[in-house]
């Protein structure tokens, strides 16, 4: 890999521009942002870890943004480092973009990099995020966001304290439908709420596996240096398998059926009932394997139900929500041309309810574009650090209640449950060192 200057960022511009304006020279239009270009001032220069196909899919989305200039790509994977140069280069026309196998390197050396788009697999996503922003990156971390409500509180601390930007990718609160049923609710539309339901996902179990699959023989470490990809988890026999999604439902590395659509819908619920600063009190054992059906109530007596079962016609398509209220009711979920709404009048506001909430709120439809004018204006985004660490532990908290077969309790002043030792054992996992917070 040939070696390579990094790019000019914002930081390092204004310093050499002051010595560079007393030459004569040619400068180009695009460096003063003529010709519909940004000049490099005002230009986010992004980096990447852990990119592989839904973070292809987010970095899709974020390639287009004229004022944002994606620079390196950080992975232990070689095949995945290969594969995003290759959508980068290909967009910009060069070879320009810098591969890195280790994260701390990546982190330690690029510090021309403004932000991160952080996309591994749920193991990685909070401690990820957190280097970076110890490293000065705002953040765009995927979904599930923490592991455990310990990890969700470290990623609240840490931009707290290192001032930084940090958005989940939960891009539906970026949308304009799922946008419109929250204001419909939020606006009384709907009188009293008494109840929404959130979609969990319709595989797997909410009781996962503990065991391991079989070992294979270990690829040489510039191939893939398995010690950094499993990261913070427990130590385990490399099998291939793991790096092609079959990390899914084992308990080291994921949140359950629960956490995998609970992470969005949980999330769109609460900050539709304004309650994204808290979490559900009580959370009542339903007897099945998957949490379908699960009361969790609010301590102002609002019900939050986890919903599996499609038969039930309570929507269609994938990380449904549905609000109800004395006056009404309304659904959404993916794949909708509009929302479902119990008055059909209510529909001819859409617009404007959509519009009202980007004007007041100052956020676009629009998830990564809400990240990037966040960066530039120090504003918080929609899908923050307390709103992710919130809702994810909404979906710990049922988590917990379906591994012990039993009703809990959960305060979320102490963010700990109520006289139950049992269960507060999971507020937190060990961490594999030096995989640590």
């Amino acid at each position: 890999m040939s070696e390579k200057k990094p790019a000019l960022s914002r930081r390092a511009f204004l310093g050499r521009t002051a010595a560079a304006v007393a030459l004569p020279a040619l400068v180009p239009a695009s460096v003063f942002g003529r010709d519909g270009a940004v000049p490099p001032s005002e230009r986010i220069v992004l980096g990447g870890i852990g990119i592989g196909n839904r973070g292809t899919h987010v970095l899709n989305w974020m390639l287009p943004e004229k004022d944002v200039q994606f620079v390196a790509n950080c992975d232990p994977q070689r095949q995945r480092r290969e594969n995003v140069k290759k959508v980068v280069d290909t967009r910009y026309g060069n070879s320009d973009c810098k591969l890195y196998a280790d994260i701390r390197e990546f982190l330690a050396v690029r510090t021309d990099i403004d932000a991160v788009l952080s996309t591994t697999g749920d193991r990685w996503h909070a401690l990820a995020a957190i280097w970076a922003m110890r490293a000065g990156k705002d953040v765009y971390s995927e979904k599930p966001s923490a592991m455990t409500i310990a990890e969700g509180q470290a990623v609240v601390e840490t931009a707290r304290r290192y001032r930084r930007v940090y958005q989940s990718g939960i891009q539906r609160l970026s949308e304009g439908n799922f946008t419109f049923a929250n204001e419909l609710l939020r606006l009384g539309y709907l009188g009293k709420v008494h109840t929404v339901r959130a979609h969990i996902a319709p595989w797997d179990a909410a009781e996962m596996r503990h065991d391991w699959l079989p070992q294979e023989p270990l690829p040489p470490k510039e191939e893939m240096d398995w010690d950094a990809w499993l990261g913070p988890c427990p130590w385990r026999p490399y099998n291939s398998a793991y790096t092609r999604g079959s990390w899914r439902n084992h308990y080291d590395f994921h949140t359950s059926c629960i956490g995998e659509w609970g992470a969005h819908t949980f999330a769109q619920c609460q900050v539709a009932l304004d309650l994204w600063k808290t979490s559900p009190v009580e959370y009542k054992y339903v007897k099945n394997d998957s949490g379908d059906g699960m009361v969790t109530t609010f301590a102002n007596g609002v019900k939050m139900v986890l919903e599996r079962d499609m038969d039930k016609k309570i929507w269609h398509g994938s990380c449904g929500v549905r609000y109800e209220g004395t006056d009404g009711w309304v659904a959404i979920a993916d794949g909708y041309s509009k929302p479902e709404v119990s008055n059909p009048a209510w529909m001819s506001d859409f617009k404007k309810l959509v519009d009202d909430y980007s004007a007041r709120t100052q956020r676009p439809m629009s998830h990564v574009r809400n990240f990037f004018d966040c960066v530039k204006s120090r504003r918080e985004p929609v899908a923050n650090p307390v709103m992710m660490h919130r809702s994810m532990s909404s979906v710990h908290a049922a988590n917990v209640c379906m591994w012990l077969q039993r009703d809990i309790r959960f305060d979320p002043v102490k963010e700990e449950f109520v006289n139950d030792a049992e269960a507060n054992r999971f507020r937190s996992r060990a961490m594999r060192e030096p995989w640590v917070i």
